[in-house]
């Protein structure tokens, strides 16, 4: 059973993790921007233009992911922890440009 849980909070050049941030232990995690809202399954993420920010550090605590320059934060409304070896949605989080969203 996959879950995750915490705050994720988005600036111009980083994705972070806030200090809540928890999620059951797997391969290879990795922290996607997303272009869709309202990600909920494995099947919103695969076939799309993420953009993979890199490996899951840590499976609990505040991490920091820097976003490449150039990317249109407004184009990617959601934030996502995925297990690139079994192409599975571990935790997915809504933004608002007001603030962070919950994993």
């Amino acid at each position: 059973m996959h879950y995750g849980k915490g705050a994720v909070s988005v600036y111009p050049s980083t994705v972070f993790l806030g200090e809540d941030f928890e999620v059951g232990p797997g391969p290879d995690f990795h922290v996607y921007l997303v272009p869709k809202a309202d990600i909920r399954s494995s099947s919103d993420v695969i076939d799309t233009m993420y953009v993979d920010l890199g490996r899951l550090r840590a499976f609990k605590g505040s991490q920091n992911y820097p976003i490449p320059a150039g990317v249109d934060l407004k184009q990617f409304p959601s934030v996502v922890i995925w297990c690139q070896q079994f192409s599975v949605l571990i935790s997915p989080a809504d933004l608002s440009f007001e603030q962070g969203g919950n994993l």
